[in-house]
């Protein structure tokens, strides 16, 4: 019945945009998202399906342009210190939040300090741990009003940094760097992300949010830029179900959708063509261990795990050679980084197996006692199809695997609260084109390390990385720590390296193809 209520809805949305037809109709954009959010809350998220809706809400110091190049957001221009620690940013003359009150740089120096504050409990928290005291007020060692930001005035906003930090600026794109309306949350407390309470300064203003069903936006007049905006009205439409999202995109009930079912491609190649968009993403599809958990603490079961699995028939026979086989976490294509591989990676698949059973029946595994593992997963056929494709692969070496569906929310609350598993499923597509942006998932108390790793020489050589001399050193410090975390201790267990696999209508124009998927909805129009 849901979907049948969503479908009508969907549909009598494009019906009304039809019959309007007239001068004053506004133009609606029907945008399929692979799932809903967690929260709206942007310090209080942490998926590409969050970021999908509160880069059209927000708009950080700096912005993602529709080609994913970096430009001037709520800051008009900033300022570097000689020695790059020191950046001051100018916001915007006029400025405005959704409600009409003034963006200040008061706002930026409220978010940042909730950011990190314990007390928000946010994922993304150590992503500013380049800033001064940062790592110190996570950890409840010092106050957030100690944390390395200031009002200089309420147009200059000033960051202090630990020591210079190449991607200092394209990390400001992230929606955990934007600014909420401290008013805003003191009127309304935790509801102040609900529909006709928050208050944003990006494109468009939240109107309406029925969950499992759809997200409604319409366009912020307040907007700096707002002459410019094409597109009045922009609905999120969860599309968990891939295939049947496939059918509504066919049917014109939607003008995009994030994600294709990949067993489907040369038909949808047939039906779409020039419509279905593949091309290289900036991410890494893995599975995580849960390794403070016995038997998963156990750095041989995780590697014979990972050897038994045959990532090219996962590439090419499961996602159709739209995904890459990845032995490192890393993936190609960030400039000056040398990624550092899993030392089997260059082994035949065979070779890889056998070295597995022999691992195996080391730790006692065997007929009489079979390994049980329990894979968890978010709701997608292409997951599903990996997770069984990985069930049958590890079957003949006795691994007993059971496999657990959740819808995606549930999926990634569990892994964020730290609950139980054996071994879940996750993606990590890239915030900023750096190899930090990857290999902070593995250090010590990171939000987003679900594997709950922890290692001291690995948490060492990522500080060392971060106050090293020159870019050089800092690229071999990374590229060091890769090899202990991932090729060594298999923090992650890599799989595939992602391309993007989009449905866009041709009606949609302004979507440039680009390495981060990043396609705001203000940058595009619709015929």
């Amino acid at each position: 019945m849901l979907k049948n209520g969503l479908k009508s809805w969907a549909t009598a949305c494009a019906l009304l945009a039809l019959a309007a037809g007239g001068a004053f109709a506004e133009t609606v954009f029907n945008r399929g998202n692979s799932a809903d959010p967690e929260s709206l809350d942007p310090h209080k998220t942490s998926t590409v399906y969050e970021a999908n809706i509160l880069r059209d809400l927000f708009m950080g110091l700096m912005i993602h342009n529709a080609k994913a190049e970096l430009e001037p957001g709520a800051a008009e221009s900033h300022t570097v210190s000689p020695d790059g620690k020191v950046y001051s940013f100018k916001l915007r003359q006029g400025a405005l939040w959704s409600d009409g009150s003034p963006v200040t740089a008061k706002d930026f120096v409220f978010s940042w300090r909730r950011l990190v504050d314990p007390a928000t409990a946010a994922e993304y928290a150590y992503m500013l741990a380049p800033v001064v005291n940062a790592e110190a007020v996570t950890k409840g060692e010092k106050k957030p009003e100690e944390l390395g930001v200031r009002a200089v005035d309420d147009m200059t906003f000033e960051v202090t940094l630990n020591a210079p930090t190449p991607y200092f600026l394209e990390m400001l794109t992230h929606q955990a760097t934007y600014a909420v309306s401290e008013a805003n949350i003191a009127k309304f407390g935790a509801d102040f992300v609900k529909p006709g309470n928050l208050v944003s300064n990006g494109a468009y203003v939240l109107k309406e949010f029925v969950p499992n069903d759809h997200i409604e936006a319409v366009k912020n007049d307040k907007f700096h830029d707002a002459a410019n905006v094409k597109i009045d009205v922009v609905n999120y439409i969860p599309t968990e179900d891939r295939s049947t999202a496939m059918k509504r995109f066919e049917a014109g009930e939607l003008d995009s959708n994030d994600d294709i079912p990949t067993e489907q491609l040369a038909d949808l190649k047939a039906k779409f063509g020039d419509q279905l968009r593949i091309g290289p993403y900036l991410g890494t599809y893995y599975y995580a261990f849960k390794t403070d958990k016995a038997p998963w603490n156990d750095v041989k079961l995780r590697h014979a795990v990972s050897m038994a699995i045959d990532r090219d028939y996962l590439a090419e026979k499961v996602w159709q050679n739209t995904m890459l086989p990845a032995y490192s976490f890393v993936p190609p294509g960030i400039p000056g980084y040398e990624a550092r591989a899993t030392d089997y990676s260059g082994k035949s698949q065979l070779d890889r197996e056998d070295e597995a059973k022999k691992i195996l029946q080391e730790l006692g595994y065997g007929p009489d006692k079979p390994l049980k593992m329990e894979i968890r997963f978010n709701t997608s056929e292409n997951h599903q199809n990996t997770a069984v494709a990985i069930q049958e692969q590890l079957k003949p070496l006795g691994i007993e695997v059971t496999l657990l569906n959740t819808d995606t929310k549930t999926h990634y609350g569990h892994l964020e609260q730290k609950g139980d598993f054996d071994v879940a499923r996750a993606g990590w597509i890239a915030d900023y084109k750096d190899p930090e942006n990857f290999l902070s998932l593995c250090k010590t108390g990171a939000g987003n390390n679900y594997a709950s790793y922890s290692g001291k020489d690995y948490d060492d050589l990522l500080a060392a990385a971060a106050s090293a001399a020159s870019p050089e050193e800092r690229m071999k410090k990374l590229s060091e720590a890769e090899a202990l975390g991932v090729a060594r201790d298999l923090c992650v267990m890599p799989l595939l390296f992602y391309s993007y696999h989009t449905v866009v209508s041709d009606r949609i124009k302004g979507w440039e193809d680009n390495v981060m998927d990043v396609h705001p909805t203000r940058f595009l129009s619709k015929e």
